[in-house]
């Protein structure tokens, strides 16, 4: 069940044809846990790949044209707020584009946007398919879970490209990062009980996916990015965050890359101070609200680039003026931060939070996703309503865990000519074309 700004609950199903036509299924629900359906939107339209991107590294650029779209009802509710939606802010095609009143009628489908009639009156659902501008898939082999088998599968996952955090921004708004991964129905990673739940579903018959229990917010422990990030603005980074309960302090690193499978490092951050008790978020089901304080931050430059950057920066806005090198950590803390680097000491930030369990019952942490605009949730009023990749939960001890993810020991060798430390698993290899469409 997917979380995008607003908040919106949604699942999503495409089908891409050879012949560059693809069908797309949106399912909207009530809940977070994607159970108690509004409406579905059947979209078709054709879409065209072009080149590599020039802004996201790894990506391709890609050009779409919609020929309709379709809504279903499921709940009087439903129809009658979205017509009101329509009615209210849609322009003169789009008046009365259902009557006050109307009953509702099950697996009836509405036409919101036609190209044949150019009706188009999706502007009031923040309804737009610019995540298909940005395309990107991913493939790597999964260990077979059974212990009694050996070998791997294939797993393949589409990115398509993000949606701004801001609801007035998203209708024209061009990706430069990503979405979660949408899994191949025929290569998928196991277990997915969703998988089938939502491949088999169409526009009149929603997936309800299954029940599962709320789990308390348990932040205390180590977690760790589980694959490289991709943000808008052209970032690529993992994350590794320590969350002390008993006095609510927090210490993170942040990991950051000039290339999409994070091995070319950049610049490390490291930050720490404290937070505060989480409440029940009235905003987003299941979400809880925090106030982070960042007290320190340190930051390390790994490459010739940032060394020249930081060293070029006015004295007094980051560190000590001219000193620093690559590779050797440098305290921000007494300059208040880095202005080159964006980081202001002291600082809050306006969280959301939520803990889970994936299929295999492993602990997940998802914290708010960033604002598109690069800014910071440093007001209520910023609190994010959505969440970035989630992070998983580390068995290792801390201390251990932070030498073994602090790349700046990637590539270098020992005595023996052996890799000192491996990086963080990069789990997929990299496909400039989406695999499964053939184009001509």
């Amino acid at each position: 069940c997917e979380v995008r700004p607003g908040p919106e609950f949604l699942t999503r199903s495409y089908l891409f044809y050879t012949n560059r036509l693809f069908k797309a299924l949106q399912f909207y629900y009530w809940d977070p846990s994607c159970r108690d359906p509004s409406y579905s939107l059947v979209i078709k339209g054709k879409l065209r790949l072009r080149q590599a991107s020039w802004i996201t590294r790894g990506a391709t650029e890609a050009d779409y044209h919609l020929h309709k779209v379709g809504i279903v009802f499921h709940s009087q509710r439903a129809m009658r707020e979205v017509a009101s939606w329509i009615n209210q802010t849609s322009g003169e095609g789009c008046a009365g584009f259902l009557p006050p009143g109307r009953s509702w009628a099950p697996g009836a489908l509405y036409e919101v946007l036609s190209a044949r009639t150019e009706r188009d009156c999706t502007a009031a659902l923040g309804f737009a398919m610019h995540e298909l501008s940005l395309v990107r898939v991913e493939r790597h082999f999964q260990p077979l879970l059974q212990p009694q088998q050996s070998g791997s599968q294939l797993v393949e996952e589409l990115y398509l490209g993000d949606i701004h955090t801001d609801w007035g921004e998203r209708l024209h708004y061009r990706p430069t990062g990503y979405q979660r991964p949408m899994q191949s129905a025929l290569h998928h990673v196991h277990p997915c009980p969703a998988c089938g739940i939502i491949s088999r579903a169409d526009e009149h018959h929603p997936p309800i996916l299954p029940a599962r229990a709320a789990l308390p917010m348990q932040l205390s422990g180590s977690w760790v990015s589980t694959h490289c990030e991709v943000r808008p603005a052209v970032l690529f980074l993992t994350r590794y965050f320590t969350f002390h309960g008993n006095n609510h302090t927090w210490e993170g690193h942040y990991y950051h890359y000039s290339d999409p499978l994070c091995r070319q490092p950049t610049f490390t951050i490291y930050a720490s101070g404290h937070y505060t008790q989480g409440i029940p978020s009235s905003r987003v089901q299941g979400g809880t609200e925090l106030a982070f304080k960042v007290t320190q931050a340190r930051v390390t430059p790994m490459d010739q680039v940032t060394v020249v950057m930081l060293n070029s920066s006015e004295a007094g806005s980051c560190g000590l003026a001219g000193s620093w090198s690559a590779g050797v950590e440098q305290d921000i803390t007494p300059t208040n931060g880095c202005v080159a680097l964006g980081i202001r000491l002291p600082h809050t930030e306006y969280e959301l939070f939520k803990t889970e369990q994936d299929t295999q019952q492993r602990s997940l942490l998802y914290i708010g996703e960033r604002p598109t605009d690069g800014s910071s949730p440093d007001s209520p009023d910023k609190r994010p309503t959505s969440y970035q990749a989630p992070l998983i939960q580390c068995a290792a001890a801390s201390e251990e865990f932070s030498n073994y993810i602090s790349l700046k020991y990637v590539g270098r060798k020992d005595a023996n000519g052996i890799e000192a430390l491996k990086p963080l698993p990069v789990a997929f290899l990299l496909f400039i074309a989406l695999l499964f469409l053939r184009w001509d």
